[in-house]
């Protein structure tokens, strides 16, 4: 039972992009007690998401509300929350860790946070930047083995880190449909990221189109023009294909979910729509067309069995996924997946029963990280309106850093708690 006196355990999700809105509403979802209430928070930014982004999301979540960082604190401060999921990227989820711990409140919520997809990149900085957080959720079993080794390579508590899944895996298992032949190439905003090499996929899969012409070939995009993502996407392929298709060929959004229903083939770089696909049954080829690069991300899949070319689907080849790969990414296709969340949900629980929480701790202090730690809480500026001489959270941060750097963690709590005053 949690220690609060209350009905419902109250649960706020801060996410700062549509992915990790997508990301942190469905985990608090899946790790909530049964009687729960999920209230959404983004912040405001270059990449805050659209009214039709968040609605692609899928979750039992109502819209959630734009706020800074300051705001954010304070809503924390205010209205107790239980539990608080932090959908961010990793210097602010450290920016808010150090927020947190800094407004001494009588009793902190509990604070979960993660990855959005396939960690391919920055695995130790990362990891460290999320430090401190009481639950560090691991998206498979080959997560949760590197996050721990890379905690207890440094001496840190590897103790949050927690293995989960993907939450946003799910939907009908693959079934061909009479008459059906659709291949989908899922997008990324960024990767590839030069124009050549965006331009070069578009015209493999416009080839592959007329090669079949009676097959459906979808380009799933992510955005629509003027919408952010995750990650910059400074090639658009909708404007890169703006000359004449095939007529087999058409551009789509919408949620990924839906696509899938639909899907006989799915192709993709390195796109964590591989893993749902992979999820369903759904045949799935990630190309190496471009080289096998950790730049590209594709090196994740070594091992998968799904590594391939257009060359070779061009001729029909359909690759078949590795078990013991699928097993170690979560992907739980042999039916476990009604499980995956339920080691996280207890780990929740047994903290929400506790008489009282530790304080929090991240890694970075000014003993571990004096010439770093300081550098990320001035960058990592929560309040993104107003030029940053103006940002009255930017120069609580700045304050902050400066007093990690000269007097240690527990001399900046007052400084921090301003945060929650603004």
């Amino acid at each position: 039972m949690p220690s609060r006196n209350r009905e419902a355990v109250r649960i706020a999700v801060l996410a700062d992009s549509d992915t990790r809105w997508k990301w942190g509403a469905l985990t608090a979802r899946r790790i909530s007690p049964p009687v729960s209430r999920v209230t959404g928070f983004v912040l405001r930014g270059r990449a805050t998401p659209t009214t039709r982004q968040l609605a692609e999301v899928g979750a039992d979540v109502a819209a959630p509300r734009e706020v800074t960082g300051a705001e954010f604190l304070r809503t924390v401060r205010d209205e107790a929350y239980d539990v608080v999921v932090l959908a961010l990227v990793g210097g602010t989820v450290q920016a808010m860790l150090h927020g947190l711990a800094g407004m001494a409140l009588p009793r902190r919520p509990v604070v979960v946070t993660g990855y959005v997809g396939v960690v391919y990149e920055k695995l130790a900085d990362g990891l460290l930047l999320r430090h401190g957080a009481d639950v560090v959720l691991a998206n498979s079993r080959h997560d949760a083995r590197r996050f721990r080794e890379v905690y207890e390579g440094v001496g840190a508590d590897a103790s949050a880190v927690v293995e989960a899944a993907l939450p946003f895996l799910g939907g009908a298992r693959y079934a061909p449909a009479p008459g059906r032949d659709t291949v989908v190439f899922a997008a990324q905003p960024s990767v590839p990221a030069s124009r050549a090499d965006r331009a070069y996929l578009l015209r493999r899969l416009v080839e592959h189109a007329r090669l079949h012409p009676h097959r459906e070939v979808l380009l799933k995009l992510r955005s629509k023009p003027g919408e952010h993502t995750t990650h910059v996407e400074e090639h658009p392929y909708q404007k890169l294909a703006r000359g004449p298709l095939p007529p087999n060929v058409r551009l789509v959004h919408g949620h990924m979910g839906e696509v899938l229903d639909r899907t006989d083939l799915l192709v993709t770089v390195s796109s964590t729509a591989a893993l749902e696909a992979l999820h369903r049954g759904v045949p799935t080829a990630v190309l190496t067309d471009l080289g096998v690069r950790e730049a590209l991300g594709n090196h994740h899949f070594i091992g998968s069995g799904l590594l391939t070319s257009w060359d070779r689907l061009d001729g029909g080849h359909r690759p078949r996924p590795d078990a013991h790969w699928l097993a170690d990414q979560g992907v739980a296709a042999d039916g476990s997946y009604a499980k995956a969340f339920d080691a996280a949900r207890a780990r929740v629980l047994d903290l929400l029963a506790a008489p009282a929480l530790p304080p929090i701790a991240p890694y970075y202090t000014s003993a571990t990280a004096p010439g770093y730690l300081p550098g990320v809480l001035g960058r990592h500026r929560l309040d993104a309106t107003g030029p940053p001489a103006t940002s009255p959270v930017r120069r609580v941060l700045r304050e902050a850093a400066r007093g990690v750097y000269r007097h240690g963690v527990q001399r900046v709590a007052p400084v921090i708690r301003r945060l929650g005053e603004l």
